[in-house]
């Protein structure tokens, strides 16, 4: 059974670590209103997806 023969330092583990990181996921702007939302999606703010009126805000309000 292969069993490590020395302590793995934490250097060296944490060098084998340094792609495990989170990244900060994509962000574009609304056509329609402006605001903040992930791309491909359907705005939350004013339910627009690509200039056309997708889900009706008013109405789930």
């Amino acid at each position: 059974m292969a069993v490590p023969k020395r302590k793995t330092s934490t250097a060296r583990r944490d060098k084998r670590r340094t792609h495990w990181k989170m990244d900060v996921p994509a962000m574009a702007t609304c056509d329609h209103c402006g605001s903040v939302k992930r791309p491909h999606r359907v705005c939350p703010v004013c339910g627009f997806y690509n200039g056309v009126e997708v889900v009706d805000m008013k109405a789930e309000a």
